[in-house]
């Protein structure tokens, strides 16, 4: 490396500045933000809607024993991640879309036992799991995707020896 005779002369190395505003990347950024904030509302909107299907389903609309059964209190494991749904926490996300498989399965085995409407109800709780499990999965692949987008690229002009493979 030749270093000039004045090297104090040089203008300091400065990796922290933001790299110059282009326009393309912000609209796709924006864009991205939106897909994520709608997939964030595809898997809160599905989870209370199967906080809701399941209380109501066993309490009024088809209980197992009249007058409600304590099978509604299946309902309380998916409060928990509400909270957590709500803050956007990323693990959350993750481990969500785990726990609504128990729920899909529930559906799927009373949906081919149970009598109508039951079964009816049992459809419409596999169609939320599976609206919840792709919710989540759509927005834990989106956050990651936009996370990598919104890093800055890395500023060849500055340093080419330091860059240089």
């Amino acid at each position: 490396m030749n270093l000039p005779a004045n090297a104090s002369a040089l203008p300091p190395l400065d990796h922290a500045t933001e790299p110059a505003a282009d326009p393309a990347r912000d609209a796709a950024i924006a864009a991205g933000l939106h897909q994520v904030n709608l997939s964030r509302w595809l898997a809160v909107g599905s989870l209370v809607a199967l906080v809701v299907l399941s209380v109501a389903w066993e309490l009024y609309l088809a209980p197992i024993k009249p007058g409600g059964s304590l099978l509604a209190l299946k309902a309380l494991p998916l409060c928990v991640p509400l909270a957590g749904l709500l803050k956007n926490r990323m693990y959350t996300y993750r481990w969500v879309s785990l726990l609504v498989w128990l729920y899909f399965t529930e559906g799927a085995v009373r949906a081919y036992s149970d009598r109508a409407p039951s079964s009816y109800y049992a459809l419409l709780e596999v169609f939320l799991c599976l609206t919840l499990f792709a919710g989540c999965a759509l927005h834990v692949r989106l956050r990651l995707r936009n996370a990598k987008s919104t890093l800055p690229a890395p500023d060849l002009t500055t340093d080419p020896e330091r860059n240089a493979p």
